[in-house]
């Protein structure tokens, strides 16, 4: 068998990250695909669309997913998400922070890549903020009440926490649930999002199935290409170029760590890009390109000083909530979800909860400053 370059297919699965980063960031700055904004949305003016182009991404992305799956062409017992353990408390805690700070901070960990690459100087802010909490979350002061208070409040289930682990020992076999459960899930919120007349325009149905099919190609690069069943130098399974060591799709706020960590250690050969700092550099780009060509790249900075306290508050959150809870809008709300792990499900309600949360907030407010 031929020996395997790990360098260069490390090189290759990055350099794939970020041209799918890139299309992610041109789609969600052309179609304004926004999770926050989803939310925000259905809140202040009842307006659904922009929460079923989420749905769409998430609908896409199961059923891809599980097609992979079910092909064997990726395992996704390998996922990150789909481990024994349910953290279910800090999935709990870490997505209401999550949902607040998206609100104070006028977005997610994606849309403010997107907001980067469109001229916003309040997001390139919160993406510093954002990542220096990530970073203090995993590995600094942060990481203590996140190990010792809530990740030691969890149950250890008897199989993986994604639904056709945890049925298959009463159903049956694994890879036929996950096509059924993939399906079925995918025609449901198929079912919803088309039922509406008004969502039904090209560029709805073009920004919740291309985030969707960005996350499918994400975890084949990463699952399939990045795979090497024993690596040449230690005879083990290897994930190339990723930062869990496990094969992984979009996330965006444990990349803006890991950014951080590279820009500051630049000189440290041991520090490499990764899959997931990659992919958030090519969603700038993308979001760059897009908002050149479209003529509506516009510099903008904050307004006042609880504006900018605001979005440093903000930040702060989704860096320890996002890191607590194991994802973001986009990594729990996408690609943790297209593997239908319970955890993600937790974490979804639990951030679009926290979202729902602080719009109101706002808006009582508001009401009193009137």
């Amino acid at each position: 068998m031929e020996e395997i370059n790990v360098p260069a297919l490390a090189n290759q699965v990055v350099w794939l990250a970020f041209a799918l980063g890139a299309v992610f960031g041109a789609v969600a700055q052309r179609t304004h695909f926004c999770t926050m904004g989803a939310v925000a949305d259905i809140v202040n003016m009842g307006a659904w669309n922009r929460m079923r182009q989420w749905l769409l991404a998430i609908a896409v992305a199961i059923l891809g997913t599980s097609l992979l799956g079910y092909a064997g062409a990726i395992d996704l017992s390998k996922a990150l998400y789909t481990g024994a353990r349910l953290n279910w408390l800090s999935h709990i805690v870490g997505g209401a922070l999550f949902g607040i700070g998206m609100v104070l901070a006028s977005g997610c960990g994606g849309k403010t890549l997107v907001r980067i690459g469109g001229g916003n100087l309040k997001s390139l802010v919160v993406f510093a903020v954002l990542g220096l909490s990530a970073l203090m979350t995993l590995k600094g002061i942060l990481a203590v009440p996140r190990a010792n208070v809530l990740d030691a409040v969890s149950v250890t289930l008897p199989t993986g926490q994604d639904l056709p682990s945890l049925l298959s020992p009463y159903v049956g076999s694994k890879p036929i649930l996950q096509l059924v459960l993939g399906t079925g899930a995918f025609l449901l919120l198929a079912i919803f999002v088309f039922a509406s007349r008004a969502f039904r325009s090209a560029e709805n149905i073009v920004a919740g199935a291309a985030v969707g099919l960005v996350i499918v190609a994400a975890w084949y690069v990463s699952g399939h290409i990045g795979h090497v069943a024993e690596d040449p130098e230690t005879l083990q399974e290897l994930f190339v170029a990723t930062n869990s060591g496990r094969m992984e799709a979009f996330s965006f706020v444990a990349p803006y760590a890991y950014t951080l960590d590279l820009l500051t250690m630049w000189t440290d050969v041991s520090k490499k890009v990764s899959f997931g700092v990659a992919a958030a550099l090519g969603v700038i780009a993308g979001s760059f390109a897009a908002a050149v060509l479209t003529r509506s790249f516009r510099w903008e900075g904050f307004g006042n000083v609880e504006d900018t306290a605001n979005h440093v508050v903000g930040g702060i959150l989704m860096g320890f909530g996002g890191v607590t809870a194991m994802g973001c809008t986009i990594g729990q709300g996408v690609s943790g979800l297209s593997t239908l792990a319970v955890g993600a499900m937790i974490t979804f309600a639990s951030i679009v909860a926290g979202a729902v949360t602080a719009l109101k907030y706002q808006t009582w407010r508001m009401e009193r400053m009137l």
